[in-house]
């Protein structure tokens, strides 16, 4: 089979984009929160650990914390114990309270608006800080490259890369730059209800023609 020229691939994206803005016209970060501190820390959460669990977790912490000093200030043993369901608690209980120690002394307990400024905070890579700023601020400065959304850019064969920086940047030229946010929620909405990690749902999928892997999974 001859190597799709990356015309050809750009192509298909734009087409793989409308079918899935017509599959999921509601799309959204599926984490529940009011501000962005909340999404910085739910975001932080949500490694190794389903949305759903933190939005159990985090529905009682935020009650109990609401600014970024609340958290500077917790007991950790205190703070662990709110967030122990959503796993390695340990580690991301000192990550919340270094970073939001970080967001007091250096930004005035506000969630700062830049990539630069955001991945230098503790427990806050790439991805988190795009999570942040695309959902938070409407600021496209990459795509979120979480599981569901690696998976499927390489069954949709829109990448051959591995790793998510790589993924990312192959993503960003070909999706257009308002709806970076928007992509990758498309396809992690799709991750979770079509295109499974284990027996994907190809009879049904909205994007079956546009999809390579179809049927061979």
């Amino acid at each position: 089979m001859p190597r799709e020229t990356l015309e050809a691939r750009t192509a298909r994206a734009k087409k793989i984009i409308a079918a899935l803005d017509r599959a999921y016209p509601e799309a959204h970060c599926e984490l529940d929160y009011v501000d962005p501190l909340q999404l910085l820390i739910a975001t932080i959460l949500s490694a190794q650990c389903t949305d759903k669990r933190v939005n159990i977790v985090t529905q009682e912490l935020f009650k109990k914390y609401h600014s970024a000093a609340d958290y500077a200030k917790a007991p950790l043993v205190e703070l662990e114990s709110a967030i122990r369901t959503t796993g390695f608690f340990r580690n991301k209980a000192k990550n919340i309270q270094a970073c939001c120690r970080k967001l007091v002394e250096r930004h005035g307990g506000q969630v700062p608006r830049t990539m630069e400024e955001l991945i230098r905070l503790d427990g806050v890579g790439r991805k988190t800080a795009n999570v942040v700023l695309g959902n938070a601020f409407g600021i496209n400065v990459g795509v979120v490259v979480d599981t569901h959304v690696a998976r499927l850019s390489q069954r949709l064969g829109l990448t051959k890369h591995k790793t998510p920086e790589k993924i990312e940047s192959e993503l960003m030229a070909l999706v257009p730059q308002k709806q970076w946010a928007l992509f990758s929620h498309w396809l992690i909405w799709h991750g979770r209800r079509r295109c499974f990690a284990r027996k994907p749902d190809c009879a049904g999928c909205e994007i079956q023609k546009l999809c390579p892997s179809a049927g061979n999974v």
